[in-house]
């Protein structure tokens, strides 16, 4: 007899017990409704970091992945003073991407990251 595969709702309440954070909720929730693998690619990380993650074993930087669920699956936003509205994840995405010097937007967009934005995790770069 074969033993019933948990979902990843299962194994995230199992894995985070009462202290389940509503993000990781939210990713399970998305990866049963679709699969692991598009939860990863919704939040722009891996499917061993959704996998990790659900079962609260995450080694890496929590605070960032829990920024990236909250603006790709939950909707949050935040407001560049380069590029107006965006999700918070698209926020993280940006702060990333490197300097172009060839495209004026992007140009301000880095020195904004960099100087300034209240929603960058840059500072002092």
């Amino acid at each position: 007899m074969s033993v019933p595969k948990l979902t990843f709702v299962e194994k995230a309440q199992t894995a985070w017990g009462s202290a389940i954070p509503p993000e990781v909720i939210t990713l399970a929730e998305f990866a049963d409704s679709r699969s692991g693998a598009e939860a990863a690619k919704a939040i722009g990380y891996s499917p061993a970091v959704v996998s990790h993650l659900i079962a609260n074993r995450y080694p890496g930087d929590l605070p960032t992945v829990m920024q990236k669920i909250r603006g790709a699956l939950m909707g949050e936003t935040v407001h560049c003073p380069v590029l107006g509205d965006l999700g918070r994840d698209q926020c993280l995405t940006e702060q990333r991407r490197p300097f172009a010097a060839t495209n004026a937007a992007r140009a301000r967009v880095y020195r904004a990251c960099r100087t300034g934005c209240p929603h960058s995790r840059l500072k002092g770069v």
